[in-house]
């Protein structure tokens, strides 16, 4: 499995669609196997074309810490699960996910820099 978060400086970024990279961590047999970063396209996540780009790197959950509906339902388009509310260092979260111990917040973003969604 492939997990992506959006990251600035070591941490969970709070918008998805303004993140500075993504961070993916390949998890085989429940122990993370790989880390990579990817960086972030210009523009508002849900516009940006990065679900597709994740979609083919084998993403299949990304731990988010805040998106919009737009933005999340291009990710679940592209076969791609959401877990919103998640915050601090990515390699914890991750961690903390493989365990069990995260789960979706269900709030939605409402509010953007680039346009309603």
């Amino acid at each position: 499995m492939k997990i992506a978060v959006p990251t600035k400086g070591g941490v969970v970024d709070n918008h998805f669609g303004h993140c500075d990279h993504y961070t993916i961590f390949t998890i085989n047999g429940g122990d993370i196997t790989m880390k990579e970063i990817l960086p972030s396209p210009q523009g508002c996540g849900c516009k940006s074309g990065i679900a597709l780009v994740l979609r083919q790197k084998g993403v299949q959950v990304m731990l988010a810490g805040n998106m919009g509906e737009g933005a999340r339902n291009v990710l679940a388009d592209n076969d791609i699960k959401v877990i919103r509310g998640c915050s601090g260092n990515v390699d914890d979260l991750v961690k903390a996910y493989i365990a069990g111990d995260v789960e979706d917040n269900g709030e939605a973003c409402s509010h953007h820099e680039c346009g309603t969604h």
